[in-house]
């Protein structure tokens, strides 16, 4: 990162109603990340992120803690082809993150399927 002068990652959290019984919507907003477990429009796979994972238990400190362990460990990478991140399309990938992982679990499913 600092060899692109960058900085800090912009996260966006969205919190439900029932929070903190419920995960929030946590989502790179910018710079464009490649890799480190994120998804198209910048949403993040981890578990417990899902409802499936996610424990009342979990602090805010928490959550930034495993994303930025998820971004060093999935060896994230700033893009530099203009593109910016939406939140429709983090969404988009949030709830076919949700599909794969319910009839998989969390193990890579065959790629003829996803």
């Amino acid at each position: 990162m600092r060899q692109n002068n960058i900085s800090y990652i912009l996260l966006n959290m969205s919190f439900p109603d029932n929070f903190p019984f419920a995960p929030p919507f946590v989502r790179v907003v910018a710079p464009i990340v490649e890799g480190g477990y994120v998804l198209d429009g910048g949403a993040l796979c981890l578990e417990l992120l899902t409802p499936n994972g996610w424990t009342a238990a979990y602090t805010i400190e928490a959550i930034v803690t495993q994303v930025g362990s998820a971004l060093i460990k999935g060896n994230a990478r700033i893009a530099k082809d203009g593109r910016k991140f939406t939140l429709k399309a983090a969404q988009a990938s949030y709830k076919s993150l949700i599909k794969t992982h319910e009839k998989y679990g969390w193990v890579t499913p065959p790629k003829a399927e996803g």
